[in-house]
């Protein structure tokens, strides 16, 4: 693709995500607009452009994918449309930015990496925290040698049932495997296992155990499982989300043969806490700056305008999945 003087955003799926996370910041970089704006509802398409200052919506992603002002398109719908609709968008010449977890399946990732490969446009993913401070200096004291050599990492999420999921709401997407691929360990550990992935290199060996044991939801709720990355330091995790309000834990720690580190992947602060007999022990706290997709949306820009590069492509979103995928196997 040629490099693109402003980058003119089409919007596909206004909600949640795109409310408070992503549009805000692709209209507020330098060099970025959002041109139109798509959701299947028209008044609510209408809201979330006026609202925003956008001046244009539809109902149509068509009016999208046949505008030849709009070079880029924002795919914000739930990971079931991400295939389809990432296809159509390559067709049509656009580069394409898409939600996390990137698509249901691996096959489908590929398929889209592959759609976009042959139509030479860029393909993104909107796992931001490769662009956040607090993560960037997680990367910064492991390079740095601060812990010595890395042997293992242990995620630990533990979180009790919304109360949306206590009504048994069943317009909630993200539990039904459908619509997701699976259910809120897809929606989170998705983020904390791209993460790791941005620090270690690539997970090699992944196997787990997932089940549903409320029987709240169709998708599993709760998932063990070890892996390994390709320089051999191991992991672990444990993901719970029918817990006790008591027992709510969201910690990824990272152990080194001088000390260990651990944060949250969620939420604010994020905290870091570094104990070492070697380098004494350090505290750092962020506060993720709002928009929260900010500097990922303006590394994209960058890329686009061939000033700079984007850490989270299509290449290195669908390794998440493919994960995903092993350790949820049966």
């Amino acid at each position: 693709m040629e490099k693109i003087e402003k980058v003119v955003w089409g919007i596909i799926g206004a909600g949640d995500v795109c409310e408070r996370k992503s549009a805000p910041a692709m209209y507020k970089a330098p060099f970025s607009e959002v041109k139109t704006v798509m959701r299947r509802n028209a008044e609510k398409a209408a809201d979330f452009a006026k609202r925003h200052g956008i001046n244009n919506w539809t109902t149509d992603v068509n009016d999208l994918l046949n505008d030849p002002e709009i070079n880029a398109i924002y795919i914000a719908t739930p990971p079931g449309s991400h295939a389809e609709l990432t296809l159509k968008a390559a067709k049509a010449g656009k580069a394409v930015y898409v939600e996390k977890p990137m698509a249901n399946s691996a096959e489908e990732c590929e398929a889209m990496i592959q759609a976009c490969r042959e139509a030479n446009v860029p393909l993104f993913v909107a796992y931001y925290r490769r662009t956040l401070p607090g993560f960037l200096k997680v990367k910064e004291l492991i390079e740095n040698g601060t812990l010595g050599d890395i042997r293992a990492v242990n995620i630990e999420m533990y979180k009790p049932l919304s109360e949306s999921d206590l009504r048994n709401n069943t317009t909630n997407w993200r539990v039904d495997p459908e619509i997701a691929g699976g259910g809120y360990f897809h929606d989170l550990a998705s983020h904390q296992l791209d993460f790791l992935d941005f620090l270690f290199g690539k997970i090699t060996q992944a196997k787990g155990i997932s089940t549903n044991q409320a029987h709240i939801y169709k998708s599993d709720d709760i998932v063990s499982a070890i892996f390994s990355f390709e320089n051999g330091v191991v992991g672990s995790g444990l993901w719970c989300f029918t817990a006790d309000k008591s027992s709510e834990k969201d910690s990824i720690r990272i152990i080194g043969s001088q000390g260990e580190l651990s944060f949250n992947c969620f939420g604010d602060p994020m905290m870091i806490q570094v104990r070492s007999s070697v380098n004494g022990n350090q505290e750092f706290s962020y506060l993720h700056e709002q928009p929260i997709q900010q500097h990922l949306v303006q590394a994209i820009v960058n890329e686009l305008r061939g000033v700079g590069t984007s850490p989270s492509t299509g290449i290195s979103g669908v390794r998440a999945t493919v994960v995903m995928e092993e350790i949820t196997k049966r």
